[in-house]
């Protein structure tokens, strides 16, 4: 554990150097970040969190480069550490009506509202938002910023859940495995069983003409 240990704080410094300008004087900081942009079907998911400067969490890193066993470990940690916390949902139907970037801005607004404190400054993951908080988008913000990548672990969980119990409601189109993503077995499902109504229409109308 020596070694993976020391990798994590010296990982740490690194990810809380945007923050620390902000501690330093007392200010909070809220990260944002979103998880299922890119899946056929199901929700987009962000969740905005605002983490002590005083009681870090060793291993946070963007929830693409940790395993799922560490995610659900990770997020316990956080939510319990957090000063704050929310999740925002916006689901299938949305997307196809207002697109996946709207969709995606909407959740991310969404959770920073849904807070009950008021942070003095917010870092997302490459979105531009409507905020009177002063923020700033990062692009791999969530590889590079302690706060981005808390909540992009908290999104990811969430999201990775709901699509746990929509396998359980349609286990033929194996969610819990392919989380909505287009691989083959889900190409496979829906032509064997059709479209859902928890699918985005307006993905599977372009994907579907070019499969």
């Amino acid at each position: 554990m020596g070694k993976r240990e020391d990798a994590w704080r010296e990982k740490l410094q690194i990810m809380t150097s945007y923050e620390r300008s902000h501690w330093e004087t007392g200010d909070m900081v809220a990260g944002i970040d979103e998880a299922g942009r890119g899946p056929l079907a199901g929700p987009v998911v962000a969740a905005c969190v605002i983490m002590p400067p005083d009681d870090l969490i060793l291993g946070i890193d963007d929830s693409k480069k940790v395993s799922e066993k560490r995610r659900e470990a990770l997020y316990d940690i956080i939510l319990k550490k957090a000063v704050d916390y929310s999740v925002s949902i916006v689901d299938n139907h949305t997307i196809d009506e207002i697109n996946i970037l709207n969709a995606a801005r909407k959740a991310f607004e969404g959770a920073l509202s849904s807070l009950k404190v008021r942070p003095h400054h917010v870092y997302t993951d490459a979105m531009d938002i409507e905020t009177d908080i002063p923020y700033t988008p990062l692009i791999k913000g969530d590889a590079r910023v302690y706060t981005i990548a808390a909540a992009s672990i908290v999104a990811k969980v969430t999201r990775d859940r709901i699509m746990q119990e929509y396998d359980r409601q349609y286990p033929e189109y194996l969610f819990a495995k392919h989380k909505g993503y287009g691989t083959k077995a889900h190409y496979d499902a829906i032509r064997t069983y059709g479209i859902l109504d928890i699918h985005r229409k307006t993905f599977l109308r372009k994907l579907l003409q070019n499969d």
